[in-house]
């Protein structure tokens, strides 16, 4: 046996080299998964952790602002997620009462809350975003590397079918082939499910933040309008006594 020959077949790049035209498609395919699922992993840790670190700027900021100066908490932060969802509360109310003034106080916490609602689903939907990609690979990308072995040992037992032979050299780079394609295949595989996991365990935080904040900012909302309509009250009936004096 030509030892040499063997270690040239069975190196990685003679594997893809010598391999067939439709196990070498396999092997490009789940390459090219590979890399981009490795830049959506980068792309949403990335952008995970500057939003939860933006997220506790902008909660700290809020709370210990002045209610007068609390817009530039939003506009130090207007990138991120929960600054938007406060911006869009904001404009509903001012909307709201500067439009509907004799709006009912109901009819004013559902507009702002929906209004609410409606920017965390935005915000959400882009922090998802591509997290469909990293599934599809993880779930995909092992059948697709056993199609690629599946060929592989077909193309093997072709060999030695025209070589009437079972010698090593014949048989070892076709059944090289076939598990290189599959270990291409976990290689995508398993970092997609590993790290879809993550991130969207991660993106569940991130949700049950937000909705946290948004209710708080609801409640204060709420106790805003109620001592708007308090002082309203009073001054009606200010009124009203001097008017009757």
């Amino acid at each position: 046996m030509d030892e040499s020959l063997v270690t040239t077949d069975l190196s990685l790049m003679g594997l893809f080299s010598e391999a067939d035209l439709v196990v070498k498609l396999v092997m490009l395919g789940l390459m090219i998964a590979s890399v981009i699922s490795w830049a959506i992993i980068f792309e949403k840790l990335i952008l995970i952790k500057l939003v939860n670190r933006n997220a506790i700027k902008f909660y700290r900021d809020f709370w210990i602002s002045n209610i007068n100066d609390i817009d530039a908490a939003y506009r130090n932060s207007r990138n991120n997620p929960m600054a938007k969802i406060f911006n869009a509360g904001i404009k509903e109310w001012n909307t709201t009462f500067k439009i509907h003034k004799n709006m009912s106080i109901d009819g004013v916490k559902g507009r702002i809350e929906k209004a609410m609602n409606v920017q965390m689903n935005i915000e959400l939907d882009k922090l998802e975003k591509k997290l469909l990609f990293l599934a599809s690979v993880g779930s995909t990308a092992p059948f697709i590397g056993l199609f690629g072995t599946v060929y592989g040992i077909m193309n093997s037992f072709s060999a030695i079918a025209t070589s009437k032979s079972t010698n090593l050299t014949v048989v070892a780079p076709g059944i090289a082939e076939a598990l290189f394609a599959t270990a291409i295949g976990l290689f995508a595989a398993i970092p997609a499910v590993m790290f879809y996991n993550k991130i969207s365990s991660d993106i569940a935080r991130v949700t049950s933040n937000l909705e946290n904040f948004s209710d708080e900012f609801i409640n204060y909302f709420s106790r805003q309008i109620d001592a708007q309509m308090v002082a309203e009250d009073v001054d009606d009936n200010y009124q009203t006594d001097e008017e009757e004096f």
